[in-house]
């Protein structure tokens, strides 16, 4: 099955200076004053207390990262994912925005570079050492937003102008297992939404369980939530599998009507959603 007409290949990398260094000679003092162990513990330095800057470019980046991961779906060991092509306009505006976002936040944090500088000795106290505040360029080095989109390769895109039959055989035993390393990744890429599926619909049982042991709170999400993942798996099933289809339609017509305020209130209709959810899980291999 060629799924080069369904989907693309992704790939995001941000990096975010840290902005912390273990400091030796605390650590040692600590440890020598506890009597402790040399390996009990280490002394870590947030370099820029008193500042969030850096703080929130970090944020962002989690943001951004979390947005990548819930748009795609695992290809590669690393690095690469595998966006469907009707995410792709959402996910390339998106991506854009944030990469926007994210030079934007860099640029306000380097202009602020020296003014944290030389507030640290302040906030850091007797902690301050000069020399683990590197000069602005090398900052600017640890900072960065890489997004790489490409095509989705296929055996019938390995061409060589070969004459030797023997050396073409060996192609076509090349193209075959390609092939067939191709079908397994995308097997093994497609158990991520039937993951988050089941995630799901565990959760959700788990949460309309009654027990009178435990003083159970019901937010929105426990219905909003549910519904986001079936419009999102719609998108995701590049295969077209039928079956998960079929398990995200029965979800979806489960929770489209539900009411959380009802749910709230009603241990009737929490029992009649939870069977429903649970008759979900029975039915399929997960």
């Amino acid at each position: 099955m060629s799924i080069s007409s369904s989907a693309v290949l992704v790939s995001l990398n941000i990096s975010v200076w840290p902005a912390s260094t273990i400091d030796k000679e605390v650590t040692t003092k600590v440890l020598d004053d506890a009597m402790a162990h040399q390996n009990a513990g280490k002394f870590k330095k947030d370099l820029l207390a008193g500042t969030s800057l850096r703080k929130d470019i970090e944020n962002r980046a989690a943001r951004s990262r979390q947005f990548h991961a819930k748009q795609t779906i695992p290809w590669a060991d690393k690095g690469d994912r595998l966006l469907p092509t009707c995410l792709f306009l959402e996910y390339k505006q998106t991506i854009d925005k944030e990469l926007l976002e994210f030079n934007g936040m860099c640029e306000e944090f380097f202009q602020a570079y020296p003014t944290l500088c030389a507030a640290a000795p302040v906030n850091m106290g007797k902690l301050f050492k000069r020399d683990d505040y590197p000069d602005l360029d090398v900052v600017r080095g640890r900072f960065g937003f890489r997004s790489r989109i490409s095509p989705l390769p296929e055996a019938g895109d390995f061409r060589l102008d070969v004459s030797n039959q023997e050396i073409a055989d060996q192609i076509a035993d090349i193209k075959t297992k390609y092939d067939a390393d191709m079908q397994a990744r995308l097997a093994d890429a497609m158990r991520d939404p039937w993951d988050r599926l089941h995630k799901m619909l565990t959760t959700i049982s788990s949460k309309l369980t009654d027990d009178k042991s435990e003083g159970k709170r019901y937010h929105d999400t426990l219905v909003t939530n549910p519904l986001e993942l079936c419009a999102l798996l719609g998108k995701l099933n590049i295969t077209k599998d039928p079956k998960l289809e079929d398990a995200r339609l029965q979800l979806e017509a489960t929770m489209r009507h539900a009411d959380i305020e009802v749910i709230k209130s009603s241990p009737d209709v929490r029992e009649s959603i939870k069977a429903k959810v649970d008759t979900i899980l029975g039915k399929f291999d997960w």
